[in-house]
């Protein structure tokens, strides 16, 4: 139990952070969810493309409206078969990082094939950008010790708990914290019969103005996710350019990448 709640060091003159985060899916979880056999049909993958053929477009056009960097999360296979996505966002200046090979989830794999495919996806960064990857965000959000481990060894930063609302180490890992419910998938994906139909974007923008602006007040990271075939629908983009517009207009915000979260961290701790 910890009952001394210092204040976290945002950079000076800086009473909260603001993150954008993008977790770019695509397809991988559906061809990960059926490696085995698919079936004929073409409903999901299709919903699924639209961010690739439409919605990332629309979605990097609003963070230049707002001058804003995000940082993107890509499963490899989403890279490989979209060769000109990595060096696009690059080039727009957003942070590329790692998101698993084809989305595998935890307890879908052995410790040796989440390292094998970690470097995979390493390698193919590196190929891809010229630049090597230096964070990740696990599939479903789930870490395991091995995990921990082996961001450890290839010195990488993580993105996917939730044991703070500020930046904070666990297992001698920066740890970049997210939120469930500032996440557009459990609002907004619907697949078919037997989901809970889509909520609002109205009253989810209303709810995510609340949580940023009660982030300022409590001096906490506002990280929000959304996800490349989910929130870039128009609606929902115009929701997400009324609620961050105010966010990057206000002084008070610092409005940073997860990798300029995990260097000011590791400053603080000093070990930059």
């Amino acid at each position: 139990m910890n009952w001394s709640l210092p204040e976290y060091p945002w950079p000076k003159g800086k009473r909260a952070a603001a993150c954008f985060s993008i977790d770019v899916d695509a397809d991988a979880p559906y061809l990960w969810a059926t490696r085995a056999g698919r079936p004929n049909t073409l409903a999901v993958p299709e919903h699924r493309s639209y961010g690739m053929r439409r919605g990332m477009a629309r979605l990097v056009d609003l963070l230049d409206r707002l001058d804003l960097k995000a940082s993107f999360f890509v499963p490899g296979i989403v890279a490989e078969t979209n060769p000109d996505l990595l060096p696009g966002l690059v080039a727009r200046g957003h942070e590329v990082s790692l998101h698993g090979y084809m989305h595998e989830l935890v307890n879908d794999i052995s410790d040796q094939q989440f390292t094998e495919a970690l470097e995979r996806s390493i390698d193919l960064f590196v190929a891809q950008t010229g630049q090597r990857p230096v964070g990740f965000r696990s599939p479903a959000w789930e870490m395991t010790p091995h995990m921990l481990a082996e961001l450890d060894r290839l010195n990488l930063w993580d993105s996917s708990l939730m044991g703070d609302d500020v930046p904070y180490t666990v297992q001698n890992i920066t740890e970049i914290p997210v939120r469930w419910d500032i996440d557009d998938a459990i609002y907004f994906k619907f697949l078919g019969d037997g989901e809970a139909p889509p909520r609002s974007h109205l009253e989810v923008g209303a709810q995510w103005q609340s949580e940023a602006a009660a982030a300022l007040r409590h001096r906490t990271l506002f990280m929000m996710t959304v996800h490349d075939w989910i929130c870039t629908r128009p609606a929902r983009l115009e929701m997400l350019e009324a609620l961050w517009r105010p966010i990057v207009e206000n002084d008070a915000f610092w409005c940073a990448t997860c990798g300029d979260l995990a260097a000011h961290h590791k400053m603080t701790r000093g070990l930059a």
